[in-house]
């Protein structure tokens, strides 16, 4: 039935179709009796799929990925998925438009997606009002970056006013540095920036009566000479954990033709092609740190199998996102029902 839906939606821009879907789930799940009826199809409530990771009891280890709900504007919605978890943003301080449209491009030979959103959102002030309409228990993580007219010397500021505000209002936060989409941000991936960014943060997290887990999302792209760095950095800062991987800028091995490609020109590309990258990510960062942090594995998960692998690799959770919009919700069903499976 979903394969049907999402030719008909393939149709049409994916910006449109995004927001189209979440003006027609909102609706129909006010329907009477629909919320009971979609939970019954795309959840699984089983205790033995709870995972209790940096000091917060998961229901699944099934979330959702950052982007899809910038504004913590469908979590309520999103939550009759099945999801475990929901990670709301990239959030900055204020309100920003984003980049140029257009600025989403399906590769559907390659079950992929380019952005270059460019952290689109309505900042801090719309997101609070959003999250304190909060219906569900779902775990509401709270990904938060700069802002695109904010020098990177200043850019510790901007990550200190949105974990100040989104504190009281999210169950963790996740530290965006490794966006392609704004200018100069990757620079904070650095040893010293980063180390510095993120010491600032659990300066002012270790203040709080009870602290929020604070997690790194790193780019596919780091060498692994960067992502020794990256162990190095959370072992000696003492940070939650990291999230691998965000989008990738190499255009290497697509289906999709070079004059196509040219035409969408640069931006992140998440779904398939990342799927292999960041398993390498997460088995590296668990292999070479002992697994001495937790790791949320994310790219490229359009099957069940695609998600156990993540596991095996080293991930305690995983995200989606694009296989999310190619597969449709009944693949967070499927994750969790492998996952039980191999449980028993």
């Amino acid at each position: 039935m979903y394969k049907i839906i999402r030719f008909f939606l393939f149709l049409f821009d994916p910006e449109k179709v995004h927001y189209f879907t979440a003006f027609s789930l909102k609706y129909l799940l006010k329907i009477p009796g629909m919320k009971w009826c979609w939970k019954k199809l795309f959840c699984i409530d089983d205790k033995r799929l709870e995972t209790e990771v940096f000091g917060i009891k998961f229901p699944n280890p099934v979330g959702l990925a950052a982007g899809f709900d910038k504004n913590a504007s469908m979590f309520n919605d999103l939550a009759s998925c099945g999801f475990g978890f929901i990670e709301i943003g990239t959030v900055t301080p204020k309100s920003q438009p984003g980049n140029d449209k257009p600025r989403l491009f399906r590769l559907k030979k390659d079950q992929a997606i380019i952005n270059r959103m460019g952290f689109n959102n309505d900042g801090l002030t719309d997101v609070i009002s959003n999250l304190k309409n909060r219906k569900t228990n779902v775990i509401i993580g709270g990904n938060i970056g700069k802002n695109k007219t904010t020098p990177n010397e200043n850019a510790v500021d901007d990550y200190l006013i949105s974990f100040d505000s989104l504190f009281d209002h999210v169950d963790y936060f996740v530290v965006n540095v490794s966006s392609p989409n704004t200018p100069n941000l990757r620079e904070l991936q650095e040893k010293e920036p980063l180390k510095h960014l993120l010491s600032e943060l659990m300066k002012v997290n270790k203040l709080r009566i009870v602290q929020k887990p604070i997690l790194l999302k790193i780019a596919p792209d780091l060498t692994n000479e960067q992502l020794d760095d990256i162990i190095e950095i959370v072992d000696e800062v003492k940070i939650a954990g990291v999230i691998a991987t965000n989008t990738t800028i190499s255009r290497e091995n697509l289906a999709t033709s070079n004059d196509l490609l040219a035409a969408y020109g640069m931006g992140g590309l998440s779904g398939k092609p990342l799927k292999s990258r960041s398993t390498e990510v997460i088995r590296y960062l668990s292999q070479k740190s002992k697994n001495s942090f937790p790791i949320i594995g994310v790219g490229g998960i359009h099957s069940e199998e695609d998600a156990l692998e993540k596991l095996e690799a080293g991930a305690v959770l995983v995200q989606l996102y694009t296989g999310f919009i190619y597969e449709g919700p009944r693949l967070v069903k499927r994750i969790n029902k492998a996952i039980l499976k191999r449980k028993s």
